[in-house]
């Protein structure tokens, strides 16, 4: 299915500022609404800002885990051509997408009947019965006299590249769009193969081109909400 094309509708409550690492308070009660107490998470994560946090899928959302290089080529498809995306994380060289609940029931099949699915690498979909690390809720302060150590290497991913060490000393622990609003919008589905299509075609026609230019730091994206239609 090669016509695959994203779902275009605005999102009515989509934050209107430049993306940042920092989740709003906002943002941080739509993710604690996805625990079965949130006023207690809340709480704990008010105690511990910089902690990662661990939240249950299929609630207030599903998640759509791949690897960094891949999710950062579905991101771009996603802001340049589609309709943005929700909240995206980075945590231990792989992407994580928010979507709308339901999605990583529906994902799978849809990329077993899709002609370029097999060209999409490690794709896990976590739904309802499922948990996702997700990055601190503010970023750590640069103090070079608490920096901590330097994380090891892992191993290159499957398109050649290497994740990167993200600021504050987690390998990819970080939030690429940070939730902004009680209510964010979700890609569904279809939205989210979409990407993944545009993003294996990317990577396939990519692959036949020899650029005698060192890559930039990928890790560096921001993306604008503002700009989501």
């Amino acid at each position: 299915m090669s016509s695959t094309s994203p779902h275009t509708a605005p999102s009515p409550t989509g934050p209107a500022h430049d993306v940042c690492d920092d989740v709003t308070a906002e943002g941080a009660a739509w993710l604690a609404s996805a625990e079965t107490y949130p006023r207690s998470a809340l709480t704990h994560w008010r105690s511990r800002p910089n902690a990662p946090a661990v939240l249950p899928c299929g609630s207030a959302f599903d998640v759509v885990s791949v690897p960094a290089v891949f999710g950062r080529r579905m991101l771009d498809r996603l802001w340049e051509e589609g309709p943005g995306s929700g909240p995206v994380a980075a945590h231990r060289g792989r992407v994580l997408l928010f979507a709308a609940p339901g999605t990583a029931q529906r994902l799978p099949a849809l990329l077993e009947w899709e002609e370029w699915g097999a060209a999409v690498p490690s794709v896990l979909c976590h739904g309802t019965g499922d948990a996702v690390t997700v990055p601190p809720l503010t970023t750590p302060a640069k103090d070079p006299a608490k920096a901590p150590a330097k994380a090891p290497a892992e191993a290159p991913e499957a398109d050649g590249d290497t994740p990167r060490t993200a600021p504050g000393g987690r390998l990819g622990s970080r939030w690429l769009v940070a939730p902004g609003t009680r209510h964010p919008w979700l890609p569904g589905p279809e939205v989210i193969l979409w990407a993944c299509v545009r993003a294996a075609r990317s990577a396939a026609s990519s692959a036949v081109r020899i650029s005698i230019f060192p890559g930039g730091d990928q890790s560096a994206k921001v993306y604008d909400v503002s700009r989501r239609r």
